[in-house]
């Protein structure tokens, strides 16, 4: 007979121990050369995407360089 050591609402989940297996996974698979040239290049890429967005985002936020003239519309210039 089935002794339960906790109550659980599901009855599965009481009996989720009896179907535990002793078989124990292969261990995973090496990454050959390729698939690691591949992830160092993807990594690589995303660097220096974020280098580049940094190099240029950084001159428009200067606020040092604000325009010296006010830009104005053509509708405020004909009044």
């Amino acid at each position: 007979m089935f002794h339960r050591r906790e109550a659980v609402p599901f009855a599965f989940v009481a009996e989720a121990d009896a179907f535990r297996s002793n078989v124990t996974p292969p261990p995973p698979a090496r990454p050959s050369r390729s698939e690691l040239v591949g992830r160092m290049l993807v990594g690589l890429t995303v660097v220096a995407g974020l280098v580049g967005s940094l190099l240029f985002g950084l001159p428009a936020l200067d606020a040092d360089s604000a325009p010296s003239h006010p830009k104005k519309s053509e509708a405020s210039q004909r009044r």
